[in-house]
């Protein structure tokens, strides 16, 4: 049987330092949205991210992980995570997820939102609406004492009452150090025992929300993750300390700034 790895409780001191990776990685992402247009390249945004982590004093945690080849992960459309910036030109009426994750200080800040480009179908807004208020519906139960499960089973029922799918294939996690730590954090409610969440616990939520059904695949390049169906999917990460009362976001950033952009 595999050992199963402790989940990591983070010392006072260690918090202070996560807030200031989370906020270097809140202010790269909403300073990269605002240069989303028609006509730009997924590479020139990806580019103009080193540049922006240049400025708040991080670095990029992804680029040469496990072979990735970007500062940011940048998905269109039907790419649900895991873009790598390259020739593709952004057009009007795409929706583009943007993945930051950053290093400073020697510990990382996660977080990605979505944002339409121009005028999008009803039917996108209310899957981007979604995404976003299932991430904040499962802050309900980032509460110590209570069980992982309940946090993840809140995601997968809000997105299953909107008539939208969950992916399955990838989840959030914990994070610190390193990127991935324990526990794994589902965007569906998981079987059996779940941990107990605990002060000073760090995770990563981030529901990946499809249009259409849930199942995906990897294409050529080993990364660039797409809806089976080629249909629009939708992608927003916090990472979040549990506390004695109230989650924090550790990446705490506007929230009307997908409405913003959407002219909702």
């Amino acid at each position: 049987m595999a050992r199963r790895h402790r989940i990591k409780i983070k010392t006072p001191v260690e918090i202070v330092k996560m807030r200031a990776a989370g906020h270097a990685a809140s202010a790269v992402l909403v300073e990269l949205s605002q240069a989303l247009a028609p006509g730009r390249t997924t590479k020139e945004i990806d580019t103009l991210a080193a540049e922006l982590m240049r400025k708040h004093d991080c670095k990029s945690t992804v680029i040469g992980y496990r072979g990735f080849t970007g500062q940011i992960c940048i998905s269109l459309n039907e790419e649900v995570v895991h873009g790598i910036g390259g020739p593709r030109i952004i057009q009007h009426g795409d929706i583009v997820k943007l993945d930051v994750t950053v290093t400073k200080g020697g510990w990382i800040g996660d977080n990605a939102a979505t944002y339409a480009v121009g005028e999008v179908p009803p039917e996108t807004k209310r899957l981007l609406m979604t995404t976003e208020e299932a991430l904040y519906q499962s802050f309900q139960y980032a509460k110590a004492g209570l069980r992982l499960s309940e946090l993840c089973g809140a995601i997968e029922d809000y997105v299953k009452s909107q008539g939208f799918s969950v992916v399955r294939d990838f989840v959030g996690h914990g994070i610190g150090r390193d990127l991935h730590e324990e526990p794994q954090v589902p965007n569906y409610r998981p079987q059996g025992k779940s941990p107990t969440l605990e002060p000073g616990m760090t995770i990563a939520i981030e529901p990946m929300v499809n249009a259409g059904v849930a199942g995906i695949k990897i294409l050529s390049d080993g990364w660039t993750v797409v809806t089976m169906d080629k249909k629009a999917s939708a992608h927003f990460e916090h990472t979040v300390l549990i506390t004695d009362g109230e989650p924090e976001l550790l990446t705490a950033r506007p929230r009307e700034a997908t409405a913003e952009i959407l002219g909702l």
